[in-house]
């Protein structure tokens, strides 16, 4: 299937499927004779679940470090991919969920702070 048409069955654009080969999310495709992509229904497959995750909040970067697993997420849809093997660092989505609630923290810190300003604001006009 030609990028076109892959890119629509797919929900994305060709521009997507190139930016995910480029990152290295997405193996590149094989050939035509005439040197076009040529994207089979396993491709298809692959970028369907990158979107997925990227959709649930992973980073380009996280996909990347689990890309080499995607294809295990298609074999083995009910298997969960949270999990580190053990004695290697945080899994992926772990790291994600870390790096969220720190932000998240961050961010109440920042409006704690705001909401503290605005009050002695007001309380130096009355």
């Amino acid at each position: 299937m030609r990028i076109g048409d892959a890119a629509s069955a797919a929900g994305t654009t060709p521009r997507a499927l190139r930016f995910y080969e480029e990152r290295g999310l997405l193996p590149p495709p094989r050939r035509t004779a005439t040197g076009q992509r040529d994207y089979s229904p396993q491709d298809l497959a692959r970028v369907r679940a990158i979107r997925q995750l990227l959709a649930l909040g992973l980073t380009v970067a996280d996909v990347r470090a689990c890309a080499d697993r995607i294809d295990l997420l298609l074999t083995y849809p009910g298997r969960t991919c949270t999990a580190p093997v053990p004695g290697s660092a945080p899994g992926v989505v772990q790291q994600r969920v870390d790096a969220l609630n720190t932000e998240i923290s961050r961010l109440l810190t920042l409006r704690d702070r705001l909401v503290r300003q605005l009050a002695a604001s007001a309380r130096q006009e009355s």
